[in-house]
């Protein structure tokens, strides 16, 4: 009998794998998403503020000062000067500045708010003695400088921005620790007075565009104070009436009202400035005809390196030099909003709102007027022109912006917790990190 052969089994169905899942990558998402990501994180890390402040700040200090050389050689040539008179001055006040702010930053708050005072004072009283016969000293026909003896001038109104910024920033703190913000008569006074006395003190002067900037500083602390909108708009409306019997009994005044958009010099020239600070930046194209390079500052446009500087940045450094220009302000600004709005401290909230309402302003005063947005105010871009009475006041005031966001309880523990795990490091891994911080990290290792 024969064996049957055994049945076979069928065969198994090959078992399928199922698939590795793709991980994201440890910086993120990949594509638009996880760029926006990754951005939005680095904005909300503790000491963006304070990078941003520090750096925002030096870098235009730097490229303003490349800048003044720049655009002054020439004008300091027709004046029977060096070629780098202006930029030797503008770098010294730099240097000063530079201690002004280191100092800022290292004071308190208590010590803040105690120099607002005896700044108010001086102030005031540098201001009355700029309309003494014989101590003032009359610039474009500005009667708002002191002859501090040779090459030297000091311009007090600047300082009274600073002043107007400490003084009413702890006016206002006082006042809210003991809720009397509430009230119009603690609201309006003694803020209102003493700011049309510095203001009052300006225009004696005809220097319009520094009060401009001081009423912007002004409606700055009142919005961060919570006024009300009826007050905003009769303080504008006041002020709005003042400034328009002030540019009608002006013909200087009328004329530059008169050259907003203008495109040719008109009658007798008086738009002359104006235009050619229009051919300036339409000359300089996207990258500019090159540092040094500028023909409007061969005599052509008025004051290159103070008012108009931007626009011989557009012409020898093109619409990618502005635009950094821009971007830089506009960072500055952000970390100044972002301090103002993340402390609890009154004064520092008021402090560094009015800080960054003056920079801000009189950035967006300065460039509209070359733009030919706005009329020629006369005052210089913020860290940028020459100018060394600018540039001191705001140099510490950038100190405060500093001093403040490094402050902030996030700010101030991050800094701790990098300080004691580098100090932890021994002395060859803290070289070896040093030196790895300067290069490109590998995407793995984020």
């Amino acid at each position: 009998m024969t064996a049957r052969p055994a049945k076979e089994a069928p065969p198994r169905p090959a078992r399928r794998t199922p698939p590795v899942p793709r991980l994201p990558r440890p910086g993120g998402p990949a594509g638009p998403r996880g760029l926006y990501t990754r951005l939005k994180r680095a904005w909300d890390r503790p000491l963006t503020a304070y990078y941003l402040v520090l750096g925002g700040s030096l870098l235009i200090t730097v490229l303003g000062l490349v800048m003044v050389y720049s655009a002054s050689q020439i004008k300091a040539l027709q004046s029977g000067l060096a070629p780098t008179y202006f930029f030797r001055k503008q770098l010294l006040a730099a240097v000063l500045g530079g201690g002004l702010m280191v100092l800022a930053t290292r004071l308190p708050v208590r010590a803040h708010r105690a120099l607002a005072y005896p700044l108010l004072a001086g102030s005031v009283f540098l201001m009355c003695l700029v309309q003494v016969p014989g101590i003032g000293v009359a610039v474009n026909g500005n009667q708002n400088w002191i002859s501090l003896g040779g090459p030297f001038q000091l311009q007090p109104s600047e300082f009274g921005k600073l002043a107007l910024v400490l003084w009413g920033a702890d006016l206002l703190a006082r006042k809210q620790e003991r809720r009397l913000l509430t009230q119009w008569k603690h609201l309006l006074v003694p803020l209102i007075p003493a700011a049309f006395l510095l203001l009052g003190l300006i225009m004696l002067g005809g220097d319009m565009g520094t009060a401009i900037i001081l009423t912007a500083i002004l409606f700055g602390l009142l919005w961060l104070a919570g006024a009300p909108t009826r007050l905003f708009v009769g303080v504008l409306a006041a002020a709005g009436a003042i400034g328009a019997l002030l540019i009608k009994t002006s013909a200087n005044r009328m004329s530059r009202l008169a050259c907003i958009g203008a495109t040719d010099p008109g009658p007798g020239d008086q738009c002359w400035q104006a235009v050619h600070g229009i051919y300036a930046l339409a000359s300089g194209g996207f990258f500019g005809s090159g540092l040094g390079a500028s023909m409007e500052k061969w005599g052509e446009l008025p004051e290159p390196h103070t008012d108009f500087i931007f626009a011989i940045t557009g012409e020898e450094l093109g619409l990618a030099g502005t635009l950094s220009v821009l971007a830089l302000f506009a960072a500055l600004g952000y970390a100044g909003i972002r301090v103002a709005g993340r402390t609890e401290d009154p004064f520092v909230r008021y402090a560094a709102g009015g800080v960054t309402t003056w920079i801000t302003a009189q950035a967006v005063v300065n460039i509209g007027a070359v733009l030919g947005l706005l009329p020629i105010a006369g005052v210089p871009l913020p860290l940028f022109s020459y100018g060394g009475s600018a540039l001191l006041p705001t140099m510490f005031a950038v100190g405060l912006l500093i001093a403040f966001a490094r402050d902030e309880p996030a700010a101030r523990a991050a800094l701790a917790m990098r300080q004691s795990v580098f100090a932890r490091m021994p002395a060859g891994v803290r070289r070896k990190t040093m030196r790895r911080r300067v290069k490109k990290r590998p995407s793995g290792e984020r």
